[in-house]
């Protein structure tokens, strides 16, 4: 019999059931109920907790937790719940157990009568189309797409199996989706972009017409409120297993690689390429037209004016290479202190000090 089969309660799990589920070694008691994951701190008689790192050791030794997820070196460790389940990754080991303490509710599968479907509009049962969502001409689904409440697709938009829209999501015509994508509220795929011929008085800036596509690829995942914008001339490309967090800005052109990670409040400007296993973190700021090479870093709030090699990690503004950012903090540092002296020497020995 399949774990999931033989499991106690839906939604609740004994200790020896986490252990089955994660792969881990239980220490202590396999009988012990759990019904929730909470921190160390907050976690209750009812709670999974878990600890991956010795600086949480004070917390688990006055956790009420019903029991732990912990790495090796902490099976052991005074105080706390005396059930463990010791594994060398306790996040890893959470990804099994929260699907079955929380499991997600099943989706009611039809069209809400609400909806508006434009003409030729065609796709693979079950789907799930919901209340308020407007559909337009020649939109393809892929079957197990669940469409939010109030969701607006235009017209040849293309969506592939198991993708999922969230309520307010909006994708311009000729926007192309593919297989177990998750869009979060109110994102925004394949709008204009920022595209104008500078004129005078008297023309007025001149809007560049946008007729390329947005196209986001398999296992994509894209937080509330981000803006990817559609190509000018070219397609604007989200590769397979990226992820991008809340509040990002991708423009037109841009074309970013495969399972990169993209925090919140990043802007990547016109015509940039994120090559593949990228990460850039919050607030970091792209300039248009340069490339991120593959595996390269970009900290939080760096401003990048120049193409970053593959495997590098920048910060700062102008965003530059680890140890000559460090070198630059560090004159600096140096200057200010040599500044101070000097005004201590003005002041002690008036203007003959200049």
């Amino acid at each position: 019999m399949a774990l999931k089969d033989s499991l106690t309660v839906a939604g609740h799990l004994t200790t020896a059931e986490v252990a089955a589920l994660t792969g881990g070694s239980l220490v202590g008691p396999g009988d012990v109920s759990v019904a929730g994951v909470a921190p160390l701190d907050r976690a209750g008689p009812g709670d999974l907790s878990f600890v991956a790192s010795s600086r949480y050791l004070p917390y688990l030794e006055r956790s009420r937790a019903a029991a732990v997820l912990c790495k090796p070196e902490f099976a052991n460790a005074p105080g706390g719940p005396a059930a463990r389940i010791v594994t060398d990754d306790p996040h890893q080991a959470l990804l099994a157990v929260l699907p079955v303490l929380y499991p997600e509710p099943a989706a009611v599968g039809g069209v809400h009568p609400t909806a508006v479907i434009g003409a030729g509009t065609r796709w693979d049962d079950p789907v799930a189309i919901g209340p308020h969502a407007v559909l337009g001409r020649g939109v393809r689904l892929g079957r197990g797409v669940r469409i939010g409440a109030g969701c607006v697709l235009g017209d040849g938009v293309q969506i592939g199996e198991d993708t999922r829209l969230h309520p307010q999501v909006v994708c311009y015509p000729g926007t192309v989706i593919g297989d177990r994508v998750i869009l979060h509220a109110g994102v925004c795929l394949g709008s204009d972009g920022f595209g104008y011929v500078p004129g005078d008085a008297g023309t007025g800036h001149r809007k560049i017409p946008h007729v390329g596509r947005c196209v986001v690829g398999h296992d994509v995942e894209i937080g509330a409120n981000t803006t990817v914008d559609r190509g000018s001339v070219d397609d604007t490309v989200i590769g397979d297993g990226t992820k991008i967090d809340n509040l990002v800005q991708v423009a037109h052109n841009v074309r970013i690689g495969a399972r990169c990670i993209i925090m919140a409040q990043v802007g990547i400007s016109g015509s940039c390429v994120i090559e593949d296993d990228c990460i850039l973190a919050g607030q970091a700021g792209l300039a248009g037209h340069l490339t991120v090479g593959r595996g390269a870093r970009v900290a939080a709030q760096a401003g990048v004016d120049r193409s970053v090699p593959p495997g590098t990690t920048v910060f700062g503004y102008p965003a530059r290479e680890r140890r000559e950012a460090f070198r630059t903090l560090a004159a600096m540092n140096r200057l200010a202190r040599i500044a101070g002296r000097l005004e201590d020497l003005v002041a002690e020995h008036g203007e003959d000090a200049r």
